[in-house]
């Protein structure tokens, strides 16, 4: 018994062959005859002027501050309340003709700057090791996560305990609230970096501080940025709860001073002094963004 193979099936007739699964050509291919590139009628972004972004960003504090004005000076809001912007320029004119203000300045200025230095600096190594390495990751990231949840003001009356009332005690709190956000984007932002960069840095012989240097490091830079933004405002609080405990200087003093004698007009004063201190870090922040990361101003839609 033998198979016999089914006849074939007839071909199809040219005219049969089906042309619907051929996409047709659009107009602009059309037009653009044998596979000629067009330019795009514009690449790139389209930033604003400056007058007009300054405008943006000034809106709603100028309107902020009309609105202040006209309360205060209509009556709606009662001067035991919250002072008129006159009696705050009077506060500031008294201030700074004593020199009081610009004393008050530096020191405060100085103490940040050292606490920052200190407990950012602690955070960011303890961030890349823990990032880098399993092991560094065993022995740091628990006992960070502890105190990171742990309030840095309930660590006042211990630290005073420890290093009494002085500059020790005011730079060690302001260390210990700046330490844990730097810990953990640095953290974070190593843990995000591409291991295949990592890979291809150790192929050219990259080992230790030099790969965490020269890849590590740049490649987690926008986490770090942010957390040192995060960490210079956090240590205005913990600058705050510093200066109100065996301070004869500071603009936190000045806080504590106001409250004994219900100087409003300075209680508005040092509130807005720390606004425009956190204005300027974060001016620096982004200018420091624009120098190390020009590719970022690139992503934000205009």
């Amino acid at each position: 018994m033998t198979l016999e193979r089914p006849p074939a099936a007839p071909a199809p007739a040219p005219e049969e062959v089906a042309t619907t699964d051929v996409p047709a050509a659009s107009a602009p291919d059309a037009e653009a005859g044998d596979g000629e590139l067009r330019v795009p009628a514009r690449i790139g972004t389209r930033r604003r002027r400056p007058a007009v972004s300054l405008a943006v960003r000034t809106g709603v504090p100028v309107l902020l501050v009309a609105a202040w004005w006209y309360g205060t000076a209509s009556g709606g809001i009662p001067p035991d309340v919250l002072t008129g912007p006159g009696a705050v320029l009077g506060a500031l004119r008294e201030l700074a003709e004593t020199g009081q203000l610009t004393d008050y300045l530096l020191a405060s200025g100085r103490r940040a700057a050292l606490g920052v230095l200190a407990g950012a600096g602690a955070g960011l190594l303890l961030g890349v090791a823990a990032g880098l390495s399993a092991l560094g990751e065993e022995l740091i990231d628990p006992t960070m996560q502890m105190k990171r949840a742990v309030p840095f003001l309930a660590l006042v009356p211990l630290f005073i305990s420890w290093f009494g009332v002085g500059e020790t005690f005011k730079i060690v709190l302001i260390a210990v609230a700046t330490a844990a956000p730097m810990y953990a984007y640095t953290y974070l932002g190593v843990r995000g970096v591409d291991r295949k960069v990592v890979e291809a840095a150790r192929g050219f012989g990259l080992r230790g501080a030099r790969l965490a240097l020269a890849v590590i490091v740049p490649s987690a830079l926008p986490s770090i940025l942010m957390a040192l933004r995060i960490s210079l405002s956090v240590s205005l609080t913990g600058l705050i709860a510093a200066e109100q405990i065996g301070a004869s200087e500071g603009i936190g003093y000045l806080v504590t001073l106001a409250q004994q004698y219900y100087r409003n007009d300075y209680m508005v004063l040092c509130i807005l002094i720390y606004a425009l201190i956190g204005l300027v870090i974060d001016l620096v922040i982004r200018g420091v963004e624009r120098l190390a990361m020009p590719w970022r101003g690139q992503v934000a839609a205009r």
